[in-house]
């Protein structure tokens, strides 16, 4: 069972974001799997770390993207990544200190979130003919920055 499904109401019209977004949710939906399958604790943590690391890495691009082109709600936009950051690392660390993960906290804060994202600020870039061929990042840059965002979330070194 799936968290969220794509639907073709999600795509921005930029390719590069579109298949990042692809990708996120289908991280969210493998741990979504992990959490209904009662995986363990240490599984999950490193799960939340692998989402926060690519969410993160994905938002620093989009929002270089935004600001090279003078997106007109770039700082409305940044301003929902960073709640949904936080939301995660708040999930994260609470699940670190309890015994267990609210499954249903998790699931409504994902789901709504990316809901609402999508279906708003990411609407938003529709259209925007001069994103379309924005830059591409290589792969061992993306792997760095999601290894480094989710070393600082999980407070791991290297």
């Amino acid at each position: 069972m799936s968290l969220i499904e794509w639907r073709e109401e999600f795509c921005t019209g930029v390719p590069g974001v579109d298949y990042e977004h692809q990708e996120l949710i289908k991280q969210i939906n493998s741990i979504y799997a992990l959490v209904e399958n009662k995986a363990g604790k240490e599984d999950i943590i490193d799960s939340l770390g692998d989402i926060y690391g690519s969410i993160s890495a994905h938002f620093a691009l989009e929002e270089q993207m935004m600001e090279r082109h003078s997106y007109d709600h770039f700082k409305e936009h940044q301003a929902d990544h960073e709640r949904l950051l936080d939301d995660i690392r708040e999930i994260t660390e609470e699940y670190e200190e309890s015994a267990e993960l609210n499954d249903e906290a998790f699931k409504h804060k994902l789901n709504d979130w990316f809901q609402i994202h999508f279906g708003t600020h990411d609407a938003r870039l529709h259209g925007l003919a001069h994103l379309i061929n924005h830059e591409v990042v290589c792969e061992s840059t993306m792997k760095t920055m999601i290894r480094n965002a989710k070393n600082a979330l999980l407070g791991r070194t290297g």
